[in-house]
């Protein structure tokens, strides 16, 4: 049995994992953290994702901890006028979830920890790494060398595997700051759309949506920034300081602002890199940030991630390993590329002033529904050829 070794066990890396053993891999998982958990708060689970998802039969899981919201909204930022609306069809299955990160790792994780070809370890990193044209074997911090016949590195942004690949740049902070923080639904006393509602206004927006199947408001605020000095990718933030950046905006926006749980409001500076001109080297290959970190204003950073493990898994289904992963790559670097620069793109447009923003929202609407539909279209089974390895059910 062919063996993969993947570095990370976040979304993209619990996926791929998944999908390997889904087509007959036997895989090795190594994490850094002592658990396989998530610090952070809501992600938005598109019908790109699900579809994967509902592949892996994980997809009823996920609906139980998730929140089916009914439309998009985006509105002004202090007049609270609608910009752009899409609605969202019932359906039996889900297609379009939000959900807690927490919860989506803890789904992957407990399909991962069930399936026989995956063998996970934990509070281990990777000190070495050696590739040829035949494997790869990678020194751990527990004394343990691990040979396999492809590596792949999960393990986000600042990826130990891609570092080992790449002499390149370092993440270059993009000017803006993200702020997040949860709010109990149950004991607000606010009537909030069950939409994905997003404000778009000068130099900042802010964005809220249901989590744990209704309990939770998840809110994430973007405000520009000069620089960015924090050594954490993530620290605690100050909620009056938000509180003051959002004091002008519409009364709902000062409300749920007002109403977030102190305790859960993070910030953090957003950082990314050029898209990559290839993903690997021999044997190896990267999925997720590790190769196109993406910046949070299309809602698709986890989307692609899930994506690229389907395509890599149906890419390394058949066919020799070296030539598999340059498929892999040659399939999705145009579509990832693509919607990096939209959602980088989209952190200016969102946060356009004066007779821009007027002229903006006229023609939002059409352009919003145009780049919606090249995004949620896309169908990773089907460009990785997985239709024929079991269909997925609705597990």
């Amino acid at each position: 049995m062919r063996h993969a070794l993947v570095v990370g066990a976040g979304i993209g890396g619990l996926t791929t994992a998944l999908c390997l053993a889904r087509v007959g891999w036997r895989v090795t998982l190594i994490e850094q953290a002592e658990a396989l958990s998530e610090v952070g708060a809501g992600i938005q689970l598109t019908p790109n994702a699900m579809r994967v998802l509902d592949w892996l039969d994980v997809s009823i899981s996920l609906d139980r901890v998730g929140h089916r919201p009914t439309g998009v909204v985006t509105r002004a930022w202090r007049s609270g006028r609608e910009i752009t609306t899409t609605s969202i069809v019932p359906s039996a299955a889900p297609t379009y979830l939000q959900i807690h990160r927490a919860d989506l790792i803890d789904v992957l994780a407990h399909a991962a920890m069930n399936e026989a070809k995956i063998e996970i370890h934990l509070s281990e990193t990777v000190e070495s790494i050696e590739i040829t044209a035949s494997g790869a074997s990678v020194a751990t911090s527990n004394a343990r060398l691990v040979e396999a016949d492809v590596l792949i590195g999960a393990d986000g942004i600042h990826s130990v595997v891609r570092e080992a690949l790449f002499d390149d740049e370092s993440p270059r902070f993009t000017g803006h700051v993200a702020w997040r923080g949860l709010i109990d639904a149950e004991n607000i006393g606010i009537d909030v759309p069950k939409k994905v509602v997003a404000w778009w206004g000068p130099q900042r927006h802010f964005v809220h949506y249901f989590v744990r199947g209704g309990r939770l408001i998840n809110c994430v605020a973007v405000v520009e920034q000069k620089a960015w000095q924090s050594e954490s990718w993530v620290e605690r933030g100050d909620a009056q300081t938000l509180i003051d950046e959002f004091r002008a905006w519409h009364p709902l926006v000062r409300d749920l602002v007002a109403a977030l749980d102190p305790s859960t409001c993070y910030r953090w500076g957003l950082f990314d890199r050029a898209p990559l001109e290839r993903w690997g080297v021999d044997v190896a290959t990267l999925v997720g940030d590790a190769c196109h970190p993406t910046l949070p204003f299309l809602a698709q950073g986890g989307a692609l991630a899930i994506e690229d493990g389907a395509v890599l898994a149906g890419c390394l289904a058949n066919g020799e390993a070296r030539s598999a992963l340059r498929r892999y790559e040659a399939l999705r670097q145009r579509r990832t590329a693509r919607v990096q620069r939209a959602s980088k793109r989209n952190g200016t447009i969102f946060h356009l002033r004066g007779i821009a923003a007027l002229a903006r929202n006229l023609a939002a609407q059409p352009l919003a529904r145009r780049v919606l539909d090249s995004v949620f279209d896309y169908d990773a089974i089907k460009e990785g050829g997985l239709e024929g390895f079991r269909d997925g059910g609705n597990g």
